[in-house]
């Protein structure tokens, strides 16, 4: 990592590394000071999240907007932890687990290992939905495969700028298709400003949980200090600008995911229409549009679930892959600045693969039950662990004591926890009973 002149003017505002104690000067017209805050609310930001919305808007209008904007917020204070932590102590989260005990150990080895399997099956599969859906002669498993191997040898052979510019870019065009065509079906902005007066419907306590809770991202969150470091953000300087760049991208989240809902409500809802589950209530709401608006609108719609189904993929085979190669490198007691748990590194690419080769076994074989069983029930658990162990590391020696937690960040952590928790168990019991 390559040294930086002590001071930092508003001309040069994103250099690899940083002197420790001296602040970035940050200028609000120099957008290159986004970076890994977008990438992981972009990651964050799936196939799922959006039939999760629209099936909420179809089924209770604008009546749970509100819980929308609670999900961004406690997202905005949740992934602020794991980078707070990150900058004020040099560590990684995982670092940071282990200080805890062995027990998350236990917990995170055999997560991360049967998570990558079933999900690298998934989210190549949603990658190549709507693709499929623009060209119908070519085969969904060969759509997929093709997929993973284009984001493999993306991931494989690119750096972390190259891989930031394509999550950035594939945002974009998220943004542009479905925020634009969100202004097409004239929201009512009355019924918007209702929306955000918290009320529960009867029926609706478990949509209130998932868009909250759900949406914007899990393992990725805790991604979030590793893209910081790959970033060149190495220290308490950078905390100002992380927590910028944090703000901005989950407001920009928030802003799609709220485009997604007033599609669900003007589009279904109002019309009294149904989506399938799944990835396939999107295919069903292209068709809507295209009825609607004409072949343009709907392909364009599919441009732009592609985009986040993509950038999902893009996100996790990076982030989840210096996940895990800092568990490796910190099994084996490497330093944090050896090559091997850095991206490109020995033990990141033995991750990559493991993301892409053994999930194409799935597309013939189905996903057998009982791995599907020990998935959904590891990954309920995944976010009420980390935030109750971001509770415990930032109220403790394990942090400078200037950079611990305040009352505020306890107690809307604190409402992570049982809202993860309440999720989790909700999965749980769809897990074993489905």
């Amino acid at each position: 990592m390559s040294e930086q002149p002590s001071r930092a003017s508003t001309s040069d505002l994103a250099p690899d590394a940083v002197v420790p104690g001296h602040e970035p000067q940050i200028s609000l017209k120099k957008w290159q000071i986004i970076g890994p805050g977008l990438v992981v609310a972009g990651t964050g930001v799936g196939a799922a999240d959006l039939v999760a919305t629209l099936t909420a808007g179809s089924r209770y209008g604008y009546a749970l907007l509100w819980a929308v904007i609670v999900g961004v917020i406690l997202k905005i204070v949740l992934v602020e932890g794991a980078g707070r932590y990150s900058l004020a102590t040099g560590r990684t989260i995982f670092q940071g687990w282990r200080s805890l005990g062995r027990w998350t150990t236990w917990y995170f080895a055999p997560y991360i290992v049967i998570w990558g399997v079933v999900y690298g099956a998934s989210a190549m599969t949603s990658a190549a939905l709507p693709l499929v859906t623009l060209f119908p002669g070519i085969d969904l498993k060969v759509a997929a495969t093709v997929s993973g191997l284009i984001c493999f040898a993306m991931v494989w052979f690119g750096r972390y700028r190259t891989f930031e510019k394509i999550v950035s870019a594939l945002v974009l065009i998220m943004m542009v298709t479905v925020v634009g065509i969100s202004t097409l079906a004239l929201p009512n902005l009355g019924e918007i400003a209702r929306g955000l007066v918290p009320l529960i419907p009867d029926g609706s306590m478990i949509y209130v949980l998932g868009l909250a809770g759900g949406v914007g991202g899990t393992i990725t969150l805790a991604a979030y200090g590793y893209w910081l470091r790959e970033k060149g953000w190495a220290s308490a300087g950078w905390m100002r600008v992380m927590r910028l760049d944090n703000t901005v991208a989950y407001v920009v989240t928030g802003i799609f995911v709220v485009a997604v809902m007033i599609m669900g409500v003007e589009l279904l809802y109002s019309a009294n229409l149904a989506i399938s589950s799944g990835d396939n209530g999107l295919i069903d709401l292209s068709e809507i549009l295209r009825d609607r608006y004409g072949d343009v609108i709907g392909i364009l719609f599919l441009v732009g679930f592609w985009a986040a189904s993509f950038s999902s993929l893009v996100g996790v085979w990076n982030g989840v892959s210096l996940m895990f190669a800092d568990f490796v490198g910190n099994l084996k007691g490497l330093p944090g600045d050896h090559p091997d748990v850095h991206t490109g590194g020995k033990y990141f690419k033995w991750y990559v693969v493991w993301l892409t080769f053994p999930p194409m076994l799935l597309f013939f074989l189905e996903q057998p039950t009982g791995l599907v069983i020990a998935y959904g029930a590891l990954g309920a658990l995944f976010m009420p662990f980390l935030a109750l162990t971001l509770l415990l590391i930032l109220n403790s020696s394990r942090t400078p004591k200037e950079w611990r937690n305040g009352w505020l960040s306890n107690v809307v952590m604190g409402i992570c926890t049982l809202l993860f928790l309440a999720l989790g168990v909700n999965q749980l019991i769809g897990a074993f009973s489905g």
